[in-house]
């Protein structure tokens, strides 16, 4: 192998646990983010069920 790909290689090879653990963060925090959201989106769509029901039995 050319000695200049093989440094490069070497380089590249003592990072990627770094660049997969980083990886890996992104997508846990992503996960997370669209978990909440969408309990919060479920949460929000019952008080709205709630209030249209009030509303309705006002009438």
């Amino acid at each position: 192998m050319d000695p200049i790909l093989a440094e490069i290689y070497s380089t590249v090879m003592t990072a990627a646990p770094f660049v997969i653990g980083a990886y890996a963060l992104m997508w846990l925090v992503l996960l997370v983010y669209l978990l909440m959201t969408a309990l919060g989106l479920k949460r929000t769509e019952k008080q709205i069920a709630a209030l249209e029901e009030s509303l309705a039995q006002k009438r």
